[in-house]
Formats: C-alpha cells, sequence, structure tokens
C-alpha cells in the first residue's frame, strides 16, 4: 500500500477483539442442586407450610441434624430437571392444620417461580406440589421424636 493510499484511508482503527455483547461469550449451566436449594428455601418462606419431604426423608433429616457436621438440607422435598433455558420442579410438602391447601400451593408456586427464575435466569415451565401430609396441632414433630430419649 502507497503511503497516499493509507493517508486517503484515514488512520486505522485497532479491530475490536473477541467481538459482540460480553454477555453472549461463553455458556453458563446450573446444576439441578441449586435450582432445587433455591426452590427449597422459597417454599420453606411461605406460611402454611410446615416441612418438605415424606415423613421418612424428614425423620433422616432429623437425624442427620443431631451428626456433628452434618445440617438439614435445602433441597429436601424438591426435584429439579434443570435444561438449558428451561426447569421443572417437582415439591413435596407438609401442610400446618387449618390453612387452606390450595392458597398455600398458590403461594408456594407463585414464590418459588420468582426465586428461580429472578436468580438463575430460566423459565420455570411448571411446579407441580405434592401435599404429603397435615401436621396437628398436637402432633410432635419428626425432629423431636428422633431425639433419644434417657430412662
Amino acid at each position: 500500500m502507497s503511503e497516499s493510499q493509507q493517508h486517503a484511508e484515514g488512520p486505522r482503527t485497532p479491530a475490536k477483539r473477541g467481538g459482540g455483547d460480553p454477555a453472549t461469550r461463553g455458556r453458563t449451566t446450573i446444576a439441578d442442586g441449586v435450582v432445587e436449594k433455591i426452590a427449597g428455601l422459597a417454599a420453606r418462606d411461605v406460611i402454611g407450610v410446615h416441612a418438605m419431604g415424606s415423613g421418612f426423608a424428614r425423620t433422616l433429616g432429623a437425624v442427620r441434624d443431631r451428626v456433628p457436621g452434618g445440617s438439614r438440607s435445602a433441597t429436601q422435598g424438591v426435584k429439579a430437571e434443570v435444561g438449558e433455558v428451561q426447569t421443572a420442579l417437582d415439591l413435596e410438602i407438609v401442610v400446618d392444620y387449618g390453612v387452606a391447601i390450595a392458597d398455600v400451593a398458590r403461594s408456594v408456586r407463585e414464590n418459588v417461580i420468582s426465586a428461580v427464575e429472578r436468580m438463575t435466569g430460566l423459565e420455570v415451565v411448571e411446579v407441580n406440589i405434592a401435599v404429603s401430609d397435615v401436621k396437628l396441632p398436637d402432633e410432635a414433630d419428626e425432629e423431636e421424636e428422633a431425639e433419644p430419649r434417657l430412662q
């Protein structure tokens, strides 16, 4: 290229590196367990939800709580199927006696969808809720029953 041609084109601008929006440079994957944890915590925040999971799972969770270093699983009672842009959730809950189960289920669904979509960017296509038990006011919790009794 001659000197006159170079001046005619004007100053050269450096080529843009990477090209495109930085947000599109790469892939983000979200593990099922992450979505399950978010959904479990969001469901527990709803008034009327006493516990998550079946009676057996709650009993195991209570035992795990008493083991040094053990902790209650935030994913208990939650199963997620996560795709690239969508997720579907199955929740198993125990409700407090006296609450309107349909209202609690609706509130759980709304809270879970809101939290998962806000935190992950995934579209929640469905939240299936199974009510496995009702906690009566005079019933002892499984956590209390799992404690060793002194005689």
